[in-house]
Formats: structure tokens, sequence, C-alpha cells
């Protein structure tokens, strides 16, 4: 019995360093590098210090059940005469929703600190779309910064449709090493720059007396919660309470507030650079249901359907889309799909022979 038992179980980490919600943390013996966030994507940083690593990234069987999509799922006019503004918008998930809008007919307006990325994304986009993708420099941080922000996309594009708060920052600590100064920097971003966007834009439209759908991105651990990420995942969750809060409140001035929770996507170039051997993706694989990462295209489309007029009747909600990777690690029984045929045999004759209770 317990040598069936313990056969089940798998370790969670393999090599030199381990994914912690997105983030690559090198164990005890390596020097601290930098850690890097792309969007909301769990990406990770391998690295070798000359052992051989574990690499077998085949997807699970059920994976072929569940192929991905890269079309976009709404018709080509959706969005036309509409202006969406998106935070974050020069990278990640934030362009891959930025192309989408665009390919939709939206008129759309990226925003964030850097503005040399912001304007190679949108002349990109707009160079495929032919619709215009105007760059906004913003951060979110500070008050008057997205105040010039939302002053300068009523300028150049107008009130708009869609907002898309998708900016955010992390970084991985034991929660007893945090200063408050590291606690404001991820707090700053992720709910005080949500909030900021939010009510200067939605203030901006009650004075105009128009609507509009506003979506923010979190994560899977803002529900959960998460230790390591102790401020990202207490911002989340407000990110979240604010949604929930203003669906309620300004739905009444037209506005609908949504929420999507990723999980791990496999962001086009992340994985090359920062996972060249293939170490931990498939430990993730191995937690999907659906046997898969997911892509931005499929974020893209659960956004777009989302801030379109389709989903007039949807506000208030937080969508988790995951691959079932969350109920799958909330379940405390489920890595006995580990156990194979002839090990459930030996057990169900020890529990027969078990008697009383």
């Amino acid at each position: 019995m317990a040598a069936a038992l313990i056969a089940c179980v798998r370790p969670a980490l393999r090599g030199p360093g381990r994914l912690v919600q997105g983030y690559r943390v090198p164990d005890v013996n390596h020097a601290p590098l930098p850690i890097l966030k792309i969007s909301y994507c769990y990406v990770l940083e391998a690295f070798s210090n000359g052992t051989s690593l574990w690499n077998d990234k085949k997807e699970p069987a059920q994976a072929k059940f569940f192929p991905p999509s890269s079309k976009v799922m709404l018709l080509p006019d959706t969005f036309k005469g509409k202006v969406a503004l998106i935070t974050g918008g020069g990278t990640g998930l934030g362009k891959g929703m930025t192309t989408a809008l665009s390919r939709l007919g939206a008129e759309c307006v990226i925003a964030s600190r850097k503005l040399d990325v912001l304007e190679k994304t949108a002349h990109e986009i707009s160079s495929e779309t032919g619709n215009k993708v105007h760059a906004l420099q913003c951060d979110i941080r500070d008050p008057d910064s997205v105040k010039k922000a939302v002053a300068g996309l009523i300028s150049v594009a107008g009130h708009p449709d869609v907002v898309i708060n998708n900016a955010a920052g992390n970084f991985i600590s034991p929660s007893e090493r945090l200063s408050a100064n590291a606690w404001r920097t991820i707090t700053d971003i992720v709910l005080n720059g949500t909030a900021y966007v939010t009510l200067e834009v939605g203030k901006e439209l009650i004075k105009a007396g128009k609507g509009a759908a506003f979506l923010a991105i979190t994560t899977i651990y803002a529900e959960s919660g998460s230790g390591f990420v102790v401020p990202s995942a207490s911002a989340k969750a407000g990110v979240e309470a604010l949604y929930k809060s203003l669906a309620s409140e300004w739905g009444r001035y037209g506005m609908r507030f949504n929420v999507i929770q990723p999980g791990p996507i496999k962001t086009k170039g992340a994985f090359s650079r920062l996972d060249p051997m293939g170490v931990f993706e498939s430990e993730m694989l191995q937690r999907l249901p659906c046997g898969r990462l997911g892509t931005p295209e499929e974020i893209a489309n659960l956004a777009a359907y989302l801030v379109s007029d389709y989903a007039s009747w949807v506000s208030g909600a937080i969508i988790r889309m995951d691959g079932g990777e969350y109920v799958f690690m909330a379940g405390e029984f489920n890595g006995l799909q580990k156990v194979t045929t002839e090990q459930w045999d030996i057990m169900e004759k020890l529990i027969r022979k078990t008697k009383g209770s």
C-alpha cells in the first residue's frame, strides 16, 4: 500500500531552479538572477550548472481533444467605429488582445511607460490590420500621468468603448523579507494603477454620458492566494473586488466590468528564450487536465467577447481560463491519476480486506 502510494508522488521540481506562479526561482546554491515577468503568462528561465536537465515536453495524450485555435472568433467588423484602450498593450497578452481588437475593426490606444516599445507594436499591428493604433506613454502608478494619458486618449481617438487593464508587475520573495517599499512597488502598479485608470476613464465617461466595457486581467492565485507573491496576490484580489463593486455601482452609467484569470500561457518566443531545454514545461503540462498550455489568441478571443456587445448582459464576472489547472491543483486526491491500473488493483484488494471504519 505504502509503496503504491509513494509511486504516485513525483517531485514537483526538476533541475537547479523552480517555477513559482510564473517566475523562475534559482535554488540556494545559485546566485540570484534577474526575475522576469512577461505579461501575465507563466514563464520560466532555465539555466544549467553543467548537469543534464530533464527534458520531456511531450504533451499528455488528452491534448489532442483540445486543439487551440488561432482564428479570431468574432465577426470582422464587431468593433468597427469603437475605441479600445489597452494598458500594457505593447507586449505579451496585451499585444495579443490589441491585435485581436484591431483585426475586428477597433481603433486601439495602447499605453505603458516604454514609448519606444509601444510605437513599434502600434506600427506592427496597424500595418497588418489597416486600422489605427495609437501609442500613449503612461505610468499608471502616477495619477497625474494617468490623467494626462486619458486626456490624450480622448484627444486622439475619443472616449473609449473598451478599457482593458492589463499592465502589472511582480516579484517573488519570502513574505518575511518584504519591506514597505517592496509592498508598495507591486500594489502601486497592480491595484492602484488599475484603480487610477478605471476611475479616471470612468469619470470622463460619466461626464460624457457614455458607457463602456471594462476588463481586467488578474491571475488564478488572486482567488486562492499564494505564498511568495503575497503583494501581487493581495493586489490582484483587490482588483477583482474593485471590478465586482463597480459592476454593481456603475451599471447605471452604462458600464460593465469583468475579469479574466489566465493560467499558463505560452507566449510567442518566451519558452524558446527562457526554457530552451524544456525543463519545466512538462511539469506544467502534467497538472493541466486539458493537456496543453494556453495561447495568447485564446485569451484574446475571450477578452474580445467579454468587451463586445455580444456580452452586454455579462458584468461582474470573474472567468478562469487555465486549462483546468486550478481545480486540478485544488483537489486533494487529484494526484491519484498517477496510480497505474496494476497499483489500483493492489490497493483495491487491500481496501477490500480492511474491516470496520
